[in-house]
């Protein structure tokens, strides 16, 4: 059995400020220091399984955000403000029975009269703006890829050229653009042909196996017991012996007809809209995503196509799912969510990320989590801005890692939005972004899709195996750096709510910092599929991962120390 180390060293908590004249003293803040614990080496119950993160590493030797711990001590606390989140994703399932009573209502409109009451530019947003909806009510599934956008946008220009005296020096950068995009087009136009050749073939081999077997099971209810005993029946029936193993395969890899069905369609629309020059979403919003200043687009429809799309409703359970109502999960925190949405199946575009950051903002969200992501930013610079806007408003911003694996310290896999050019200085104090850990202290701490990089990523936070919402009052268990960073805004949501006198600066800093250290080496998955063995210390800027108990100890000084 293997021992680690586990260090919670003493905080070196620095308040960052742009004007080095104005830098406040450095804190020195004391936490708990651990070591030579015994690992959870056995498989995690149901039970734990359940709400693992919410463990404490000392107490349960489950490497944790040590929730459970946090809430003890704020028995004899009171809150202090209700913090708003923005969920800046995908249409959401508001009316689910764990989220109803989370949502953001704007109290300042007035409902379905038709007016703008508040002045905010968004008609009748009650709760919320939906950037991916028409003026008539139309909703958008599908949107191109950054990159098949930076082809549309410069192909004429550049298509056949190469870098020689013909590219000028302005044009140049544009071009290192388009090259670039151009390569992942051609690259993803082959993985999205065979991914559609693999999802045919998926829906025709279970529609056959289903229509071998309507004679015995009619109303479709298989089982693989059930399917065992019939094989025993018959075991000279080649096509039925096939068609039992094909259906017995898809049960046990839970390959359920409605995720065969939608698999075959992404596929096939990756190809026909994703990857598609001629197609243009924005042509059902009629809008024009070149332009930043006009933003009279979208409509007030939050829950379109919920069983479309899932994530928003996925990362808003477990920011938020109400806690203590006996009914599916309890999330992190007590917040309302403020759905904005974004995200469709492709690229979010980056007129919408910053428009939505803004309305954000001024509607008064305090945390905005943002899990997702693209390799690619055609207007950066508008997502920066915004970026900025929201640091002069004291909002902080949690985005994703991304799940591709990738070592982001390398520029050739620069992953947006994020807040700064080309691994350089950082353009804003308020912007986090998340890796995705496990529930293993070993080798595997790290998951085996997370992004890392110690000059992107901020900090870690637990990201596979994590039970949460899904539309219809359902729920599932997800994996995803999405899922990280919903847990880390939930954890700022809830320090916010106690100590509403931190800044934004303040609240990332005190998220990186107070997060547990484990002085482990771990695998992480290299580009080319092999494996190499690093310090989880080297992964992140901070080294750790979060902890909201060790936060609030942190926030609870800072704040005495205000007064």
């Amino acid at each position: 059995m293997k021992m680690f180390s586990y260090l919670v060293l003493a905080v070196l908590f620095i308040l960052s400020c742009k004007d080095n004249n104005l830098k406040k003293n450095i804190e020195i803040i004391s936490v708990p220091t651990y070591s030579m614990l015994v690992p959870k080496v056995k498989q995690l119950t149901k039970e734990e399984y359940e709400d693992w993160y919410h463990k404490d590493i000392i107490k349960d030797t489950i490497p944790g955000i040590s929730l459970n711990k946090a809430y003890t001590f704020l028995i004899d606390k009171s809150i202090r403000d209700t913090i708003i989140v923005a969920i800046l994703d995908s249409p959401i399932d508001n009316n689910h029975e764990d989220l109803k009573q989370q949502i953001w209502i704007n109290k300042n409109e007035i409902p379905n009269n038709g007016i703008d009451d508040d002045d905010n530019g968004y008609i009748d947003d009650i709760q919320g703006w939906n950037f991916t909806g028409s003026s008539k009510g139309e909703q958008v599934l599908f949107s191109n890829y950054e990159f098949t956008r930076i082809l549309r946008k410069y192909d004429s220009l550049f298509n056949n050229t190469t870098l020689d005296n013909s590219i000028s020096s302005k044009d140049s950068s544009s071009f290192q653009l388009y090259s670039k995009a151009n390569k992942k087009f051609n690259k993803q136009i082959k993985l999205a042909i065979e991914d559609t050749i693999y999802g045919n073939m998926l829906y025709k081999s279970h529609s056959n196996a289903k229509n071998t077997l309507k004679t015995y099971f009619p109303n479709h209810n298989y089982t693989i017991s059930s399917l065992d005993s019939l094989k025993l029946l018959y075991p000279k029936d080649t096509l039925l012996q096939r068609d039992i193993l094909r259906m017995s395969n898809f049960i046990k890899y839970d390959f359920t007809e409605k995720y065969i069905t939608n698999y075959k369609l992404l596929a096939e629309e990756n190809i026909n809209k994703l990857l598609n020059l001629s197609y243009n979403d924005r042509t059902i919003l009629g809008d024009n995503s070149e332009n930043l200043l006009d933003h009279n687009y979208g409509n007030n429809i939050v829950n379109q196509k919920i069983n479309f799309f899932e994530h928003s409703t996925i990362v808003s359970g477990v920011i938020g799912a109400k806690r203590n109502n006996n009914i599916g999960i309890d999330g992190v925190a007590n917040v309302k969510i403020m759905p904005v949405c974004i995200s469709v199946y492709g690229d979010e575009h980056d007129k919408d990320i910053a428009l939505a950051i803004k309305y954000a903002v001024d509607n008064g969200a305090k945390v905005i989590n943002m899990s997702f992501g693209k390799l690619f930013s055609l207007n950066k610079k508008w997502v920066d801005d915004a970026f900025k806007y929201a640091e002069k408003n004291n909002v902080l911003i949690v985005s994703s890692a991304g799940n591709n694996h990738f070592d982001l310290n390398k520029v050739e896999n620069e992953y947006y939005p994020n807040d700064n050019i080309n691994n350089g200085s950082e353009i804003s104090s308020n912007f986090m972004m998340i890796g995705a850990s496990s529930d293993e202290v070993n080798e595997n701490l790290i998951t085996d899709f997370s992004n890392y990089g110690n000059i992107d990523v901020d900090v870690f936070a637990p990201g596979d195996n994590i039970k949460t919402t899904l539309p219809e009052n359902s729920y599932t268990i997800e994996r995803g750096t999405s899922i990280s960073t919903a847990i880390v805004s939930g954890i700022a949501a809830l320090v916010w709510s106690y100590y509403p006198d931190l800044s934004a600066a303040e609240m990332k800093n005190v998220l990186m910092q107070s997060g547990n250290s484990y002085n482990i080496n771990v695998e992480i998955k290299q580009e080319d599929g092999t494996k190499k063995t690093v310090p989880f210390s080297e992964l992140s800027k901070s080294g750790k991962i979060v902890n909201a108990y060790n936060a609030l100890l942190i926030a609870e000084q800072i704040s005495n120390n205000k007064k």
